[in-house]
């Protein structure tokens, strides 16, 4: 339970540090996160980390 730097929360919220964060924004579970806290992000430069790391 090392922390991480960066680390990454949503509204107050801790969603996790560098490798969780890249895992789900891999995965998708990024983007979920944001749309349901109203987060505005980039969704097609989300969609081309995704191809690029396919």
């Amino acid at each position: 339970d090392w922390p991480t730097v960066p680390q990454l929360y949503v509204k107050g919220e801790f969603v996790g540090g560098c490798d969780i964060v890249t895992e789900m924004t891999l995965s998708g579970e990024l983007d979920q996160l944001f749309d349901r806290h109203g987060v505005t992000y980039d969704k097609d430069a989300a969609d081309k980390i995704r191809e690029a790391n396919a």
